[in-house]
C-alpha cells in the first residue's frame, strides 16, 4: 500500500480509480479520463497533488543558497510572489529534478519538487547547504491542489477569503500570494490558466466540496499527463533524469548564463556541452494510423536516430502527438511501431496551449 494524500478517502467516494503513483495511491480517473481532459480544456477541473513536496528556505543566505543550488536564478525574481521553473542538477549536469521556486522576500522563497524525488532532492539539498545560513523546511503539512481550466480563477477566488479575493484575482501568470496559512500560484502544469494551491491539510476536504458544488470537477493523472503532453511539458523520468541534461530535453531556456560569475552546480559541464551537442529535443505529429508511445525508436534510413521519450493520443488535436530526442542532424524521420515503420512530422512545442492548437495540422 502506497502513501495516502489528505484526500483519499474523498477520492474514494468520488468513484476514483485509484492506482500506485510515485510511491502514494492517486486517483487516475473518476470515470473517463477523456471527459476530464476536454473538462480541463473548457471549463475546469480539479487535481490532488499534495503528494507533492513544498519546501521553504529562509534565512540570510537563502537566496545565495539558491543561485548555487538551482540552474536558473533566482536573483531575477521581482516583485514578491515571483516564480520561476529551474531544474536542480548534479555536478555533470544531470538533472536531479525539475521544480517551480517563488520568490516572497529576500529571506524567504517556497519550491515544489516531485513527489517521486522528494527523498533525494531532499538529501542533495541539504549536503549543498552545508555552508550557508538558510533553513531548509519541508512543508508536508500541507495539502496541495490544482484548480486548471478557463473557467478556473472564476470559480476559485469566491471560495477563498474574502479579504484576500481582489488581490489575487489581481495575480500574473507565474504569480503567487500568501494569505495566513494559504498560499495561492496562479501556475500549473496542464498548458491552461488557473492557480495551485497549498493550505492546511485540515481544510482540504471542505476546499474541494466547495470546488465540486461551483462545477470544477475532479480530475485523474491520466488527464494531468494528457494535458501536460498537449502542452508540450516535460515529465521527470520520461523526458529527462539524472542521465541527460536541460540542454538536450528542451530546457536550455531555463538555464540562466548571465551572469557570468555565477557558479551555479552542473555550470562547468553544461559549458563543455555546449556546442558539441550530439542530440536535439522535438515534437513529433504522427502522420500514419497509430499510437506514439515511450521508447518507440526513431530511424531515418536505416539509422536509429532517437527515441520518443513521451507520447500519446491527443484528445484535443484527435492526433497521436510524442516529444523525443533525436540527432542534431536528423530530418526526414519515421517511428517503428511493432516492426512497422510510421511517418512522423517533426513539430515544435507545444501542440495545444490555452484549448487552442498551436500546430499545424496536415
Amino acid at each position: 500500500m502506497g502513501q495516502h494524500t489528505p484526500l483519499y478517502d474523498w477520492h474514494v467516494a468520488q468513484a476514483a480509480r485509484m492506482v500506485p503513483f510515485g510511491g502514494w495511491d492517486m486517483p487516475l480517473h473518476y470515470g473517463s479520463q477523456l471527459d476530464e481532459h476536454h473538462q480541463v480544456r473548457r471549463d475546469a477541473g480539479l487535481f490532488d497533488v499534495s503528494h507533492m513536496t513544498a519546501i521553504d528556505f529562509t534565512g540570510a543566505q537563502a537566496q545565495a543558497f539558491l543561485r548555487h543550488l538551482l540552474a536558473n536564478d533566482v536573483a531575477r525574481l521581482q516583485p514578491s510572489g515571483k516564480a520561476l521553473y529551474s531544474c536542480m542538477l548534479q555536478a555533470d549536469g544531470g538533472v536531479i529534478d525539475d521544480l517551480i521556486v517563488y520568490y516572497m522576500h529576500d529571506q524567504w522563497y517556497r519550491m515544489v519538487v516531485n513527489a517521486g524525488t522528494t527523498e533525494k532532492d531532499l538529501a542533495w539539498i541539504e549536503q549543498q547547504a552545508q555552508g550557508f545560513e538558510v533553513t531548509v523546511q519541508p512543508r508536508q503539512e500541507l495539502a496541495m491542489l490544482a484548480i486548471q481550466g478557463p473557467q478556473a480563477r472564476s470559480k476559485t477566488i469566491p471560495l477563498l477569503a474574502a479579504d484576500a479575493q481582489s488581490s489575487i484575482a489581481a495575480l500574473k501568470p507565474f504569480q503567487a500570494q500568501a494569505h495566513a496559512d494559504w498560499f495561492i500560484g496562479r501556475t500549473g502544469y496542464t498548458g491552461e490558466d488557473g492557480f495551485e494551491v497549498m493550505l492546511p491539510q485540515a481544510q482540504a476536504v471542505g476546499f474541494c466540496d466547495g470546488l465540486l458544488a461551483a462545477g470544477v470537477q475532479p480530475c485523474g493523472l491520466g488527464a494531468r499527463d494528457t494535458l501536460r503532453l498537449e502542452a508540450g511539458m516535460n515529465l521527470y523520468g520520461s523526458d529527462m533524469d539524472e542521465s541527460t541534461s536541460p540542454l538536450v530535453s528542451g530546457l536550455g531556456w531555463t538555464i540562466a548564463w548571465e551572469p557570468q560569475e555565477r557558479h551555479f552546480v552542473g555550470r562547468e559541464a553544461l559549458q563543455k556541452q555546449r556546442g558539441q551537442l550530439k542530440q536535439r529535443f522535438v515534437g513529433l505529429l504522427l502522420q500514419d494510423k497509430g499510437v506514439l508511445r515511450n521508447h518507440l525508436p526513431l530511424f531515418e534510413a536505416d539509422r536509429q536516430i532517437g527515441e520518443i521519450t513521451s507520447g500519446g493520443f491527443s484528445p484535443t488535436l484527435k492526433r497521436s502527438i510524442a516529444l523525443a530526442r533525436i540527432a542534431t542532424d536528423a530530418d526526414h524521420i519515421q517511428v517503428e511501431v511493432r516492426g512497422k515503420r510510421l511517418n512522423v512530422r517533426i513539430v515544435k512545442p507545444p501542440f495545444v496551449r490555452n484549448g487552442q492548437a498551436k500546430i499545424e495540422l496536415d
